[in-house]
């Protein structure tokens, strides 16, 4: 059987401002449905999780107007 690429690091926490597991930072409903996509998908994901990770929180930026 071939094996599943993941970036999972099990550190399995989502943050509550960016949506994001802070271990992998893919969303829920990747971490959901992962396991149904075709591999060119997961990779596809896995490209964007380095930019995913550099994005500051909403917890880190300033507020609107503030």
């Amino acid at each position: 059987m071939a094996r599943i690429s993941t970036p999972c690091i099990n550190v399995c926490t989502i943050d509550p401002d960016s949506g994001l597991c802070t271990g992998c930072a893919r969303t829920v409903e990747e971490i959901a449905t992962w396991l149904k996509f075709d591999e060119p998908r997961r990779q596809s994901i896995m490209r964007e999780l380095p930019a995913r990770r550099r994005r500051p929180s909403a917890a880190t930026q300033p507020p609107e107007g503030g």
